[in-house]
């Protein structure tokens, strides 16, 4: 293992718009994973639901410790388990994970951005086994209830490899010292913890009732590097739900052009 907490794994990443992973194991490598992102796994591999995220530091202590650990992943909305992948047979396993709506996997190893990556909360996908999963709080609490998605983020810290999915297409920026970049909250992806965040309150009430955006941005100083999405998985949601049938649906084509139109005639 070469001294490193994590597993090394090894990796390859399919398709274009909907992507996904495929982690090749070595005899007692494990990767960690939330449940129901597994696509198809080869034999020999083992499923277990552990408590917390798998890492050493959330296996340490007595119960209270433990639950202490595994209780930031509530706060994130996620369970208290985590589902891990052992490989424990000879020569290679091979596990794959999916994406769960259009979009890129970003590949990020720990150790090359000083062992920390903050990500937005539904942003992790999958990650070596000693890879601690936890929350990062937003300075300013008060105002990230109120910032549309959210902004309380989840902080990935060891010296493995992790993967995280951001929606549409993937803008990347280096942020010099001191320089500012303000993005939709939805759109932020991940971050290196020399990044400063926090939320601005941006624009009035007739910019929000009538220009569509929120109220919230988040503030981004450098330096650092910082991931974007161009299509945050509520925004596509957001269309979808304001384009389907919202009285339950009468008859087939109902909410769409044509089942509107057809209403109209037989009124």
């Amino acid at each position: 293992m070469s001294g490193r907490q994590a597993h090394e794994i090894d990796y390859e990443i399919f398709g274009h718009e909907m992507q996904f992973v495929e982690i090749e194991l070595d005899p007692q490598e494990s990767v960690v994973a939330e449940a129901g992102s597994m696509m198809y796994m080869s034999d020999f591999i083992k499923m277990d639901t552990v408590f917390g995220d798998g890492s050493a530091s959330s296996q340490q202590g007595g119960f209270f410790d433990k639950m202490l650990g595994a209780g930031k992943r509530l706060i994130t909305g996620e369970g208290l388990f985590i589902t891990m992948f052992t490989f424990q047979g000879q020569g290679k396993g091979k596990v794959a994970f999916a994406s769960p709506y259009p979009g890129k996997i970003i590949p990020l190893d720990l150790s090359q951005y000083g062992n920390r990556i903050i990500c937005q909360k539904d942003a992790f996908l999958c990650a070596a086994k000693g890879v601690a999963i936890g929350i990062a709080f937003q300075k300013r609490i008060g105002t990230a209830l109120f910032g549309g998605e959210g902004f309380i983020m989840q902080q990935l810290d060891g010296d493995g490899l992790c993967f995280v999915h951001a929606g549409g297409t993937i803008v990347e920026r280096q942020l010099q010292a001191g320089e500012t970049l303000r993005v939709d909250t939805g759109c932020l992806v991940a971050l290196t913890q020399s990044v400063d965040y926090d939320i601005e309150y941006v624009g009035n009430v007739k910019s929000a009732v009538f220009g569509g955006e929120g109220f919230f941005f988040a503030s981004l100083r450098g330096p650092g590097h910082v991931w974007l999405q161009s299509l945050p998985f509520s925004r596509l949601a957001g269309k979808i739900w304001a384009a389907a049938p919202q009285a339950g649906g009468k008859g087939v084509g109902e909410g769409s052009v044509l089942g509107n139109i057809s209403t109209l005639f037989e009124q």
